[in-house]
């Protein structure tokens, strides 16, 4: 979680560095590397993991699987009375189950403070659809509390971001009540840290732009970003490791501001910005027809570009896993995160959906017969790591468990290698 946009968000600009080139015998070792994987498939078969075997958990037409520490929440049709219910596992059996009050479109489900936290739509198909969160307890499955709106973890608490222009709020986690409200008739921009939100933006259409600590609801500034122009149409805004960006004029100019103080920090001038993003000590802006720039977070100058990396999947170590396409993968390098020098073309993977942003980084790639290779990136530059064979679809990653759908709408959870 790191941005709301509030329209498109465009900022690059062009400036020297070093190029995307060929790596020296890339396509040789890349060779080598999938018959490797293969090999290495057919002894993982052979050779016992020490883990205990995949479990098999029933799902359903519609039901949806959510990861979080070691349990794992199954959303299905109830099977005693008409709805749905959310079925709580650990060690693969069941602990509890409960109706979920909203209906069976649930979209995020988490555990915080003692509570199982479910995220729904409500009025499925209706005109007047709107948001709803449920906390349940967590080792009962009780209904503690359900109320209107988006919640968002935010340290200790929940962040609960209303429909339409009811008072943005902070609520107590284990009984639901208020903390602090503040007005939100006006858009709303999060910025996240570790725990969750940390800060909000109250964007207006025109006037002052208002920052809070998520905290404790203390306004931390307020500053007409433009106060002798009307405001730009089609700009975008999104916070940053301590920085407001705003992308003006179809991406061709950021402008940084300081998060807490709304004081202009720096101006580029860069064509055609699709987003930005945190690449290891330097902020990276992709470019909508492919590349990007990597620049840096205090003065806004342009350290090295590529012609060909769009996204910025991991930083670690002084390297970076990029792709040419969005977060999902497809073809994967990692670069050298001072210079952008290409150390190794990984060739093409899918990533792994995460369900907690603290987990680790997989991989997948098609094996045939229904199979899948789950495998993890190497930053130092040699091909992935094989950590398993996976079989279904629309696998998940927790911090210790994985999740696949199968084919007949069940699930097979199976702990992380």
């Amino acid at each position: 979680m790191t941005v709301i946009d509030l329209g498109e968000l465009r900022d690059e600009a062009p400036a020297p560095g070093t190029a995307d080139r060929p790596p020296r015998a890339v396509g040789r070792p890349f060779r080598v590397a999938a018959v490797l994987l293969v090999a290495l498939v057919t002894l993982a078969a052979a050779v016992p993991s020490g883990r205990p075997a995949p479990r098999r958990i029933p799902g359903g037409t519609g039901a949806a699987a959510f990861l979080s520490g070691d349990r794992a929440y199954v959303v299905r049709r109830a099977e005693r009375e008409p709805g749905w219910e959310v079925v709580a596992y650990r060690e693969g059996r069941p602990r509890w189950r409960a109706a979920v009050p909203a209906g069976g479109d649930v979209v995020g489900l988490w555990e915080q403070g003692g509570r199982a936290l479910a995220v729904a739509r409500t009025g499925v198909g209706a005109g007047d659809s709107g948001w709803e969160t449920a906390a349940f307890d967590a080792g009962t499955g009780a209904l503690r509390w359900r109320q209107a709106g988006v919640a968002f973890p935010a340290g200790d608490a929940l962040l609960l971001r209303p429909d339409g222009e009811a008072p943005l709020r902070r609520v107590a986690t284990d009984d639901g009540r208020t903390l602090w409200s503040a007005p939100a008739n006006r858009d709303v921009l999060f910025g996240f840290g570790p725990s969750g939100v940390d800060r909000i933006l109250l964007v207006p259409g025109s006037g002052e732009t208002v920052v809070l600590n998520a905290a404790t609801g203390a306004r931390l500034a307020a500053r007409d970003l433009h106060p002798d122009e009307e405001l730009p149409g089609g700009r975008g805004l999104q916070s940053t490791d301590g920085l407001l960006l705003e992308t003006r004029g179809a991406g061709a100019r950021v402008q940084a501001y300081e998060l807490d103080t709304l004081r202009p920090r720096w101006t580029a001038e860069l064509p055609l910005v699709d987003h930005l993003e945190r690449c290891g000590a330097l902020l990276c802006a992709a470019r909508q027809t492919g590349g990007m720039w990597a620049l840096d977070p205090d003065t806004g100058a342009v350290r090295w570009t590529v012609e060909r990396w769009q996204s910025v999947l991991r930083a670690d170590a002084g390297r970076l896993l990029v792709a040419t396409g969005g977060s999902g993968g497809d073809r994967l390098a990692v670069l050298d995160a001072a210079d952008g020098r290409l150390v190794a073309d990984l060739g093409d993977w899918a990533v792994l959906p995460q369900s907690e942003i603290a987990g680790r980084l997989f991989l997948t790639r098609p094996l045939g017969g229904g199979r899948q290779i789950l495998a993890e990136p190497d930053l130092s530059g040699g091909p992935p790591v094989l950590r398993d064979v996976l079989t279904g679809t629309d696998c998940t990653a927790g911090t210790t468990l994985l999740v696949c759908r199968q084919p007949d709408g069940d699930f097979t959870l199976r702990s992380l290698p």
